[in-house]
């Protein structure tokens, strides 16, 4: 890979429904916020994209599908796929490609064309993160996975989300496509379409075997922003929202080597400067 192309991190769940997208959203939105690069989020879960609908968006301009015949014939590249991005100032530098809503022709997608879409989000960003599907019978999950520089699986403290569903995901599918256990960073998440109580850290990570493991307490109210598509918002209006991301936010920064550029920016005037010149642009 080109030394001067962009970073490629993927959420997968390790169970539909948790809470996968909150996760990676929240995370590249941090990661934008603090640094000032330019950062890609692409929704890739090909039957199920609901990125629009968090930001109150019923139907945007541009879609994943929308991109199919540039994909296609192999034309896309990182300066249209800027182009095609939404990137509102409130994203503070998040450019947003919003997923597949054909969902009869998710399985039309080839590797080839996910490829693609993948290397043209390194030329266009510095960072990419995508949010894929908890399955891996389609183009998009088994391409980004195998094309990650670092992989996050989300799960919950429920033991069926962990036990079964983790162990073949990191045991048994992944191992398949040359991915292992350690390469891994699995995320647990608390508090968003997730069930209250269940096991902790200690016992999940015992259980999987999973050497690298970060949690996420979210509050509940999220799901009033979510429902009401106003995640950007509730993100952008407090400094205490979007750092609630920051446990999975600063292992990716210290394993891109931009952990100093973050503690950098962690004082608010010094972030609010940088923000304005940003905009100034």
């Amino acid at each position: 890979m080109n030394e001067a192309a962009g970073r490629l991190v993927v959420f997968a769940g390790s169970t539909p429904n948790i809470g996968t997208s909150v996760a990676a959203f929240g995370t590249a939105f941090r990661i934008a916020s603090v640094t000032g690069k330019r950062v890609g989020f692409l929704c890739l879960n090909l039957k199920s994209a609901k990125t629009h609908l968090y930001l109150g968006i019923d139907k945007p301009e541009v879609t994943l599908d929308g991109l199919r015949p540039e994909l296609k014939a192999g034309t896309l590249n990182g300066d249209k796929l800027r182009q095609y991005s939404f990137a509102p100032s409130r994203l503070n530098g998040l450019h947003i490609l919003f997923g597949n809503l054909a969902r009869d022709q998710a399985e039309y997608y080839e590797p080839e064309q996910m490829i693609r879409l993948l290397q043209a989000a390194r030329e266009a960003f510095d960072l990419t993160i995508a949010d894929v599907s908890a399955y891996w019978d389609n183009a998009a999950t088994v391409c980004a996975m195998r094309e990650a520089d670092h992989r996050c699986l989300v799960t919950t403290g429920s033991l069926s989300h962990f036990q079964e569903d983790v162990k073949r995901w990191t045991g048994q599918v992944g191992a398949q496509f040359g991915i292992v256990r350690e390469q891994f960073q699995l995320v647990l998440l608390n508090g968003v379409n997730s069930q209250s109580g269940g096991f902790g850290m200690k016992e999940i990570r015992k259980e999987t075997g999973c050497v690298t493991l970060s949690e996420l307490r979210l509050k509940e109210s999220l799901h009033l922003q979510l429902d009401s598509g106003r995640l950007d918002e509730w993100l952008a209006s407090e400094e205490r929202h979007a750092a609630m991301f920051d446990e999975v936010t600063k292992p990716l920064l210290r394993r891109l080597d931009w952990g100093e550029r973050l503690q950098r920016t962690e004082r608010p005037w010094l972030r609010r400067l940088m923000m304005h010149r940003r905009r100034g642009r």
